[in-house]
């Protein structure tokens, strides 16, 4: 199983480069409105918090099944996120 600085390293390695891609998104088209690609980068940002604090866990009853379960969140926060992204 993979440690929890890996698992915190992925959360923001995810995150971050969605993040970056929605400012990318925002250079190659300066005359589209911006409010879309602010509201994803607060999603990912309260994503990220919530992610982390449940990383943080100190007590969960079966942190294998704990761990894998906030990894599956994870992957589908952030296939919605790419497809918000997508979708400017």
């Amino acid at each position: 199983m993979a440690n929890k600085r890996d698992l915190k390293k992925d959360i923001n390695y995810v995150l971050g480069d969605i993040i970056e891609e929605v400012y990318v998104w925002e250079l190659n088209n300066p005359g589209k409105d911006s409010k879309a690609g602010e509201a994803i980068i607060d999603e990912a940002i309260s994503s990220f918090d919530e992610f982390m604090v449940r990383v943080n866990d100190r007590k969960p009853e079966n942190p294998k099944k704990h761990f894998k379960a906030i990894r599956e969140d994870l992957e589908k926060k952030a296939t919605s996120l790419v497809e918000k992204v997508n979708s400017l």
